[in-house]
């Protein structure tokens, strides 16, 4: 990130030493945003796992209650009955062998991939081009699932997942500055609150090691794990 004068100057208001409450530390990121559009709002949390154990790669889902303030673009791998109900629901592209086709050619014009498990066989050839974006389908996010109506659904309301990469950390997004405090608010404790529930039982010491919160392009807040969900 290039470091320029607004980022300068957003970072000169924030205490680096201070690990703020979460209500303080989203109306900063709010007050010192200086992008010229909606910021996302995004959350970093450090956790004391070893993503190399089985047990402590965490990957999942959330539906923020609030959403994200993105809606974005489905594509669902059914057939028949299943395929009228992801199109019922909203999915913006539903097929089979066409998408795969198309996705193959280099098509990738959507954000999230949803598939019934008897399409997966032929999902299965996308891997080397919708791996390395994360948009392979996967029945820990839920995203490999025969009730493709609620898959849908949830991805539309402003479902996140979330997955600990190789140095510990997690990022998602929890909203826009456009958002109120309360919502965003909410959203953070929800994603924290999941965070918590996700604890491995073999991952020792301080759980928790670090957490904070930034718009798009603006510096991070420190927060207190401890009074987030006061």
């Amino acid at each position: 990130m290039a470091k320029g004068k607004k980022f300068k100057a957003a970072l000169e208001q924030i205490d680096r030493e201070k690990r703020y409450a979460a209500a303080e530390a989203i109306e900063l990121v709010k007050k010192i945003s200086f992008e010229n559009f909606d910021a996302a709002v995004e959350c970093a949390i450090r956790l004391n796992v070893d993503p190399r154990k089985a047990d402590q790669n965490l990957r999942g889902a959330i539906v923020l209650p609030h959403g994200t303030g993105k809606t974005k673009r489905v594509l669902v791998f059914a057939t028949g009955d299943k395929a009228k109900e992801a199109e019922e629901a909203g999915a913006d592209y539903v097929g089979e062998d066409e998408l795969v086709d198309k996705v193959l050619g280099g098509w990738t014009d959507f954000e999230t991939v949803v598939a019934t498990p008897n399409m997966m066989a032929k999902v299965g050839k996308l891997g080397r081009t919708l791996g390395p974006k994360g948009l392979m389908p996967n029945p820990k996010t839920g995203t490999v699932t025969m009730d493709v109506k609620k898959a849908v659904e949830d991805i539309k309301a402003g479902k996140v997942e979330y997955r600990v990469d190789k140095t510990s950390n997690i990022h998602v997004t929890i909203g826009r500055v456009s958002f109120d405090s309360q919502q965003l608010l909410e959203n953070l404790r929800a994603f924290y609150d999941t965070m918590l529930k996700i604890k491995p039982q073999t991952a020792k010491g301080v759980y928790v090691q670090n957490i904070s919160i930034a718009s798009s392009m603006g510096p991070g807040v420190k927060l207190s794990p401890d009074a987030i969900l006061k």
